[in-house]
């Protein structure tokens, strides 16, 4: 796992129930009470987070909720690290692919983009709300930014332009990338943040590569931005990313229990085989370790505990959604009175 992974990895999931006090909690409710505090500040913001919407939302006890959360605060900081491990899981990869710094900018920023435009709830938590919120979450946020300065400091200066620089360069070029994106985030401007992408980075790439670089970045052809039907959509009707139908040649039937499960995972990244079947409504943990063996062989998910092909003894799966599990998840999102269509969505068998 490199270092950037290492740095910017968080996981909230123990695969075993939630315990305060000598009170066990199921993993079930500490998903709903993620899920519903998830929903609260996606409506009010986190200086309207209060217990009593949170766990009213998730049909659960106050006592319920302090056995598993210190206050607001600390149920919040654990929203705050999910967001950064699911920004991390779309970042890390599209950075790591590209060989050329310069590509490695320019990728890492489209998928943060674009993950941005497709999740704007989960956008606005991490670099609007999150100022708002207590030290521990701004001393997590600082340290997250100090990290990717580091890494750009690193990265950047093996160039002739990057050699000589402050030391506080990188820090600068992060916080002025996330002070445009607080800016359109917090006016909520019509338009995908993708159409950034090209004036970010250069202005990423301006200290290190010097001005004939980024005037390059700047005129180089922009993002292609799609229409289509499904998906998440960033408040313009536009949505980034292939337009084709993410259904399309999946070699297996969607049935409603599938996408039970779908659901689970993405309402609640990191979970074990144990957390995803109490959510998703699967008593029999035999199927239920066959179907996310499945899942897992189609790409549609991921074991966030495995290391490579290799996972430590005794640690506990943890299942996150892919890009495509995303893409599916949110096409056929469904309710359970949907039963009758979503069994017949989906490929063969």
């Amino acid at each position: 796992m490199s270092t950037v992974r290492r740095r910017a990895r968080v996981s909230l999931s123990t695969g075993a129930p939630a315990r305060r006090g000598g009170v066990q909690v199921s993993e079930a409710q500490r998903a709903r009470m993620l899920s519903s505090a998830a929903a609260v500040v996606a409506e009010y913001g986190y200086g309207q987070m209060s217990v009593a919407r949170v766990t009213a939302r998730a049909r659960v006890s106050r006592r319920t909720f302090y056995d598993v959360f210190e206050d607001r605060e600390d149920c919040f900081l654990a929203l705050f690290e999910d967001a950064i491990a699911r920004v991390t899981d779309r970042v890390v990869p599209a950075y790591e692919r590209e060989r050329a710094w310069r590509e490695q900018v320019r990728a890492g920023l489209s998928a943060l983009l674009v993950f941005l435009d497709e999740r704007p709830e989960v956008g606005s938590l991490l670099v609007v709300d999150a100022l708002s919120a207590g030290p521990p979450v701004l001393r997590r946020r600082a340290e997250i930014l100090a990290g990717l300065g580091a890494v750009l400091d690193r990265d950047g200066s093996r160039s002739k332009h990057g050699r000589g620089l402050a030391e506080i360069t990188g820090e600068g070029v992060v916080g002025a990338v996330f002070s445009v994106i607080h800016t359109r985030l917090l006016a909520k401007r019509s338009g995908a943040l993708m159409e950034l992408l090209n004036p970010l980075v250069s202005m990423v790439v301006l200290p290190y590569l010097g001005s004939g670089a980024a005037q390059r970045e700047l005129e180089r052809p922009g993002p292609k931005l799609a229409r289509r039907s499904g998906g998440a959509s960033n408040g313009a009707g536009v949505s980034v990313g292939p337009a084709e139908d993410p259904l399309a040649g999946l070699p297996m039937r969607l049935t409603y229990r599938t996408l039970r499960v779908l659901g689970a995972i993405g309402d609640w990244p990191g979970a074990s085989n144990r957390g995803v079947a109490e959510n998703a409504g699967v008593l029999d943990q035999g199927q239920m370790s066959k179907l996310l063996a499945r899942l897992e062989r189609l790409g549609l998910i991921r074991n966030a505990a495995a290391q490579g092909a290799h996972q430590p003894t005794g640690e506990p799966n943890a299942w996150r959604l892919t890009a495509r599990g995303e893409e599916v998840e949110r096409a056929v999102g469904v309710t359970p009175s949907d039963d009758a269509h979503v069994e017949s969505v989906g490929g063969g068998r």
